[in-house]
């Protein structure tokens, strides 16, 4: 036994059913039909009108193969197109029983569910990364507040309010800080810094060590790298800012 393939001829969808009966059958519209006109219709459907009639199921008789092995049908597809394009009197009727891709829909309650997931998570997010956000924030703003008196300590004898002012932070994040010095220092003083700033942090983590912290140090000569192994040196060509350069720079 093996089967065939042909063309309806009321709807014009593809048909399959065994070589040895004479006639065949249209799972879609139930149009009874000789196999040898489905044959021939799919080799050629040029002139062919498909009426889209409506027929009743034949009890007691099945003329069609339950279980097709579908083939390439893309070149009779582009066959049948080109017969719709031909005019008013061959064109094809659109089939009742054929589906489209815009006629399967997403369930409405799975959009919605798909929605309400995605709000969810989204929420989520939010609910763990705001509350960090505000705690480093308020950690930072607290460390700000007390830097001056850790650095100050670092030199006694520049402990006043004028020193206080004679030094820039800045990208302070929650493990590293970056320092400008207007004067040069040695590594022993740069091991004191990062020393107080450690001790300041950890005081205000309520004793809380959160890890190592790197802590950069840029004066007119020297730029210093500090973490917990030890002070580098990466030494730089010496800065003078004289008065017509700090003019120059203000007038930028």
């Amino acid at each position: 036994m093996a089967t065939k393939q042909g063309m309806c001829r009321n709807c014009g969808s593809l048909v399959v059913f065994d070589d040895r009966d004479d006639m065949c059958e249209c799972v879609f519209c139930h149009c009874v039909f000789p196999s040898e006109e489905a044959v021939a219709l799919l080799d050629n459907p040029n002139g062919h009108e498909f009426k889209n009639e409506k027929f009743e199921v034949q009890e007691g008789s099945r003329h069609y193969y339950s279980n097709p092995v579908m083939p390439d049908t893309v070149q009779k597809a582009v066959q049948r197109e080109a017969v719709s394009d031909k005019g008013d009197d061959l064109k094809l009727k659109p089939s009742e029983f054929e589906v489209s891709p815009n006629d399967v829909k997403a369930p409405k309650k799975l959009v919605i569910a798909f929605g309400l997931a995605t709000i969810g998570i989204i929420l989520v997010i939010l609910l763990i990364s705001f509350p960090l956000y505000l705690s480093r924030t308020k950690l930072k703003d607290s460390i700000m507040a007390d830097i001056d008196t850790a650095f100050n300590s670092v030199d006694e004898t520049k402990a006043d309010e004028a020193f206080s002012r004679q030094y820039n932070i800045y990208g302070l994040t929650c493990d590293s800080i970056k320092i400008v010095l207007p004067d040069c220092i040695d590594k022993e003083t740069a091991g004191k810094y990062y020393s107080k700033y450690c001790e300041l942090r950890i005081s205000k983590r309520e004793g809380k060590d959160s890890g190592a912290v790197k802590m950069e140090i840029f004066t007119p000569d020297t730029i210093y790298h500090v973490t917990t192994e030890g002070v580098t040196v990466n030494a730089q060509e010496t800065v003078v800012i004289t008065e017509s350069t700090a003019a120059s720079e203000t007038t930028k």
